[in-house]
């Protein structure tokens, strides 16, 4: 019988069996700027986006106020990370091509890791190829 892992995984899902990964992310902020959308030599369209997420506050300062601040509430995060989407799907990109940068989505999809050739040698990214894209009302 195959052993199980306790942790909870996304959706919910109790007793992953162990030495299974997972590669699902799920992901809620704004859309960052203007959206990208190129056709590659092989025909394939992609559209390339960025999701402005909140940092969130650090463990060492949580529940404190920073300097200047009176109270708890008026505790900020430690910045934003703005992380690099895709969508192949043409649906996706009818849906990202309708937003407006600011806007609040929900990404769903997984990490991949790519690479860029060019001139220079060959530079490594990640990057989240989104699988369903929507707009958090």
């Amino acid at each position: 019988m195959a052993e199980q892992d306790a942790t909870a995984r996304p959706g919910g899902e109790v007793g992953a069996v162990i030495g299974a990964s997972v590669n699902e992310i799920h992901l809620v902020g704004r859309l960052g700027a203007t959206s990208q959308e190129r056709t590659l030599p092989s025909g394939d369209a992609v559209l390339t986006f960025h999701v402005v997420v909140d940092r969130g506050t650090s463990s060492r300062s949580a529940g404190r106020p920073r300097p200047g601040r009176r109270s708890v509430s008026d505790v900020t995060s430690d910045g934003v990370d703005a992380l690099a989407c895709a969508v192949w799907s043409a649906r996706a990109r009818r849906t990202v091509r309708g937003l407006e940068p600011g806007t609040w989505v929900e990404v769903e999809g997984a990490l991949r890791r790519r690479f860029r050739r060019g001139a220079a040698p060959p530079v490594s990214f990640y990057e989240v190829e989104a699988t369903r894209v929507r707009r958090v009302r």
